[in-house]
């Protein structure tokens, strides 16, 4: 009699463990679901910002292809870049064609992050320390890219049968 009771009360405990651990994996797929939301969205604004700079002021991304990419270019062209970027990050910033977007994102901020390496190798000579602003967004745009598929919140999935296809 006392083992039976024993055993039961054992396998109430499994039984709770169990369900703590399902709520609790439950809870923890919320935060993450949330988390790449947040980080979508933020990192979606700080491009959105450079993507509208090349259409109305062009001539500071001339400066800047100039002084990183030593390529001179015309208005158009930074006009035409920016309109490009802007398609590129409101893709990305409601989830469409994730592997695409978030990659050519991912692509275009490593880029322009690598055409800045004497500034980050040398980050105390004034202003270098701004550029390693762009870092951390290099590693959130790669934590994105690769957990894209459990970016669901508020995406263009909810609207449009999109499926992502393996590569």
């Amino acid at each position: 009699m006392i083992l039976v009771a024993l055993w039961k009360s054992q396998l109430t405990l499994v039984s709770i463990k169990i369900i703590e651990d399902y709520v609790g994996h439950m809870v923890n797929q919320q935060r993450l679901i949330i988390s790449l939301f947040v980080i979508r969205v933020s990192v979606g604004l700080f491009f959105l910002i450079w993507a509208i700079e090349k259409i109305v002021h062009p001539e500071l991304t001339n400066q800047v292809f100039s002084t990183f990419y030593h390529l001179q270019i015309p208005n158009a062209l930074s006009i035409g870049f920016g309109i490009l970027q802007l398609l590129i990050v409101l893709m990305f910033m409601v989830g469409l064609f994730k592997i695409w977007s978030y990659g050519l994102l991912l692509g275009m901020h490593a880029v322009s992050t690598i055409s800045t390496y004497e500034r980050l190798l040398n980050p105390y000579e004034p202003p270098n320390h701004l550029f390693w602003a762009a870092v951390p967004t290099l590693g959130a745009i790669i934590a994105l890219f690769l957990l894209r598929k459990g970016d669901r919140l508020l995406t263009a999935e909810l609207f449009l049968p999109v499926r992502e296809k393996k590569l």
